[in-house]
């Protein structure tokens, strides 16, 4: 990923722009083994995770007793996005696996996405919903989901504010727990409620109001981002962006004018922007990494 640009304003007043993960040296690619070694046993990302692990479990544990449901707000990173902007892609990306894809609405309940690095080989993951706990592996995780939700929110196309939770212990993948919410929809399509805006709305306030909460904000890159509902959203609740950040994707299919669009910072994106290219249908990681690149 050596282009990548993250692009952050300062109040509107003036913007830089670093290359992270950018690689100065002749003969070394950041996407390489020897990289992925480095970083990882990089003193500075050992003694982080060694100090966020704790924190995150603890999080995670008073999240499983419900305590938002009684007015505990702890802190949350939301994902939100209009419905296409390409969500599933940029977790699928974090998270190394696949997640259900199609037409219309994939995340129906909300996900929450435990990311754990562990030294095994062999990738661990489980569903836990509804009081129970399921295994699953890389193959079917996908098709898991899909059942999974259909237990929750129904066999048809509606929704459910009852969360989903998907536990990913994997090697190389970040210590992170985050929630993904259903994409922003206005027209109901045969099967949905009426009030299917609503609904999702009604939901994703609920996720991204506590002061507590860092709201991802997914946009496409050939959307115009004062119209995205998803922005409009969380201006409403955080109207400086010191709590949001943009994921803009689909770089590659809208880039003339876009570095111009991220530093004007028009809709005030306090944390900035990271601009990708994500996986096209049957692209493995590594061909999308490399196209990326």
């Amino acid at each position: 990923m050596g282009e990548i640009k993250r692009t952050q304003t300062d109040s509107g007043s003036r913007s830089s722009s670093l290359s992270i993960l950018q690689d100065d040296q002749e003969g070394f690619s950041p996407t390489s083994s020897n990289a992925l070694v480095l970083v990882q046993n990089a003193p500075i990302v050992s003694t982080y995770n060694e100090r966020i692990r704790p924190m995150l479990d603890a999080v995670d544990k008073l999240r499983n007793l419900m305590v938002m449901d009684e007015g505990t707000q702890l802190p949350t990173i939301v994902v939100v996005g209009d419905q296409s902007s390409g969500k599933s892609s940029v977790l699928e990306s974090l998270a190394g696996i696949s997640l259900p894809r199609g037409q219309g609405i994939c995340t129906r309940v909300p996900l929450v996405m435990r990311l754990q690095h562990h030294s095994d080989p062999e990738p661990e993951l489980s569903l836990e919903y509804n009081g129970r706990a399921e295994h699953t592996d890389e193959d079917n995780i996908s098709e898991d989901i899909v059942n999974a939700t259909n237990l929750i929110a129904g066999d048809s196309k509606g929704i459910s504010d009852t969360p989903l939770t998907l536990l990913v212990k994997k090697n190389g993948v970040p210590d992170l727990t985050m929630v993904d919410l259903p994409g922003i929809t206005r027209v109901p399509v045969r099967g949905q409620p009426e009030n299917i805006y609503d609904q999702i709305k009604d939901i994703i306030m609920k996720y991204i109001k506590p002061e507590e909460s860092i709201i991802l904000n997914v946009l496409s890159a050939s959307a115009d981002f004062s119209t995205c509902e998803s922005i409009s959203m969380s201006r409403s609740v955080d109207k400086t962006g010191e709590r949001t950040l943009a994921v803009v994707t689909k770089v590659d299919m809208a880039p003339e004018g876009l570095l111009e669009k991220v530093t004007a910072d028009d809709v005030h994106i306090g944390l900035g922007y990271v601009c990708v290219r994500n996986r096209i249908r049957d692209e493995t990681y590594e061909e999308a990494r490399a196209i990326a690149d």
